[in-house]
């Protein structure tokens, strides 16, 4: 059975935001040394996770990542000290968020419907289509 879950999301006005989505790509970029690498392995293409990085180096003063571009030397993307405590900071109000909210989660879970079992073999349903007479 799956269990509730918290999905943290920070909502920073006008518009701005900082989700799981945006911080696991910030991982990913500190994992992969690039920002192709990175939309690679979250399945997004190059232009959508440039886009949220781009968007993250707007909304904050400082920022997140310091990218090269590519070319006869490779180029890459790394995180700035500031896109690293971004991501330290999020994953704690994350954990602290699941401490706080661990109990109601529970409660919740315990008062799901259990989901009916999926029978196994082949479908008895079939499809009945009217025909035309053939002239």
């Amino acid at each position: 059975m799956d269990t509730p879950r918290l999905t943290l999301r920070v909502d920073l006005g006008s518009g701005r935001a900082l989700g799981p989505g945006k911080v696991r790509l910030l991982e990913a970029i500190d994992q992969t040394g690039s920002i192709s690498q990175a939309g690679r392995m979250l399945g997004m293409s190059y232009r959508r996770a440039w886009l949220l990085v781009d968007d993250m180096n707007n909304c904050f003063r400082d920022a997140v990542i310091a990218a090269q571009p590519g070319g006869l030397h490779g180029g890459g993307a790394t995180l700035t000290p500031f896109g690293q405590r971004l991501v330290e900071r999020y994953r704690a109000i994350e954990a602290e968020a699941l401490v706080a909210t661990r109990k109601h989660l529970h409660d919740l879970e315990a008062a799901l419907k259990t989901p009916k079992p999926q029978r196994a073999g082949p479908s008895l349903k079939r499809s009945v289509r009217a025909s035309s007479p053939r002239r």
